[in-house]
């Protein structure tokens, strides 16, 4: 999970790259700090409730990995569907038309349904159900505030 984070923060960081110098503005640059460290803190709770519970997974262990699995090739539709307008910060070109293709055209925000799933799931594949309750509650709280902004950008700078 860890590699697949930074495989996707290096495309984010290419994609910040190329919208900013096409003019790109943020939103909501304050609270991207707590989106790493959410996810970071994570991540680091996964592996330590994991490691203090033993090495032997719950014998239900299956189904939260098949939701994890399932929830995969949305991730990269989305990704696919927004190309280089995806990143992991609230970045707009001014004037740019809004991505309806893909997973888009049928609902907003595909990619934060399949962190909410990835946040549950992860931790309860190996019995760190407190690590999966606390970090869904805090995810849900960070996508409540995430939202609300790329919601406003959008209105603000698509029109």
């Amino acid at each position: 999970m860890a590699v697949q984070r930074l495989l996707e923060l290096r495309y984010s960081r290419r994609n910040e790259r190329r919208l900013r110098a096409k003019g790109a503005v943020e939103r909501g640059r304050g609270h991207y700090p707590a989106m790493v460290a959410i996810h970071a803190l994570w991540l680091a709770s996964t592996l330590a409730e994991g490691l203090l519970r033993g090495p032997d997974p719950p014998s239900w262990w299956p189904v939260p990995l098949g939701l994890f699995l399932l929830a995969q090739p949305l991730r990269y539709w989305a990704i696919y569907a927004l190309g280089e307008n995806w990143n992991v910060r609230v970045l707009f070109v001014p004037g740019r038309k809004l991505v309806l293709r893909g997973p888009y055209r049928l609902f907003p925000h595909p990619n934060y349904i399949v962190v909410a799933v990835e946040v549950l799931t992860l931790p309860l594949i190996f019995g760190a159900w407190v690590t999966a309750l606390v970090f869904s509650l805090l995810n849900a709280l960070f996508l409540y505030v995430r939202i609300r902004t790329e919601n406003r950008a959008l209105k603000e700078l698509a029109g």
